[in-house]
């Protein structure tokens, strides 16, 4: 349930061509449950040049091959994110690996800077509170919003929801360096 494209082993041993890879790096449709949350918000593109920097991006990026694959989506306060860890990144039984879960914050913190700023940035800091368990295979919404911005960083808080019950799992706040052309 990668979400974007068909989901391989390391691209050492990915019996799928890079030509046949490419053409299923296109945006894939939400799955069905995400469809009335996200079905008026307009999906967030790379920012400025950020898609030729950030292509083979652990999480964000199309080309990577074992990628997390983040969409965001705009929303009045910042970007909302459709999330299913899949079961690959498995922690604990049933629950995802804490890591991944700093992964998906970062990208949706990432996302708000852009979406803010308008152009890609980095992270400087990152710090992630983990409420609950965040549970695998599992329907989650990512929000991210801008704090403060102070010129030549930026601040932003996010937070990991489940979609059916709204329960907080995760939350984290970061600051970021926007690339500047």
């Amino acid at each position: 349930m990668d979400g974007v494209r068909i989901a391989g082993e390391s691209a050492a041993r990915d019996p799928i061509t890079p030509e046949a890879r490419a053409s299923v790096t296109k945006t894939a449709e939400l799955p069905e449950v995400f469809r009335p949350y996200f079905a008026s918000l307009e999906e967030q593109r790379h920012a400025g040049r950020s898609e030729d920097v950030f292509d083979r991006c652990f999480g964000c990026g199309p080309a990577h091959p074992d990628g997390l694959y983040v969409r965001c989506f705009k929303t009045p306060e910042g970007v909302a994110s459709p999330i299913i860890v899949p079961q690959k990144y498995e922690g604990p039984r049933g629950a995802a690996q804490g890591g991944i879960v700093a992964a998906y914050l970062d990208e949706i913190l990432g996302a708000a800077v852009a979406r803010s700023r308008g152009v890609p940035a980095v992270t400087g800091e990152l710090t992630v509170r983990y409420v609950k368990p965040v549970p695998i295979e599992t329907p989650l919404i990512g929000h991210g919003h801008v704090t403060q911005d102070h010129g030549r960083y930026v601040d932003a808080e996010g937070r990991l929801e489940e979609l059916a019950t709204g329960r907080l799992v995760a939350s984290a706040r970061g600051r970021f360096f926007p690339i500047e052309s």
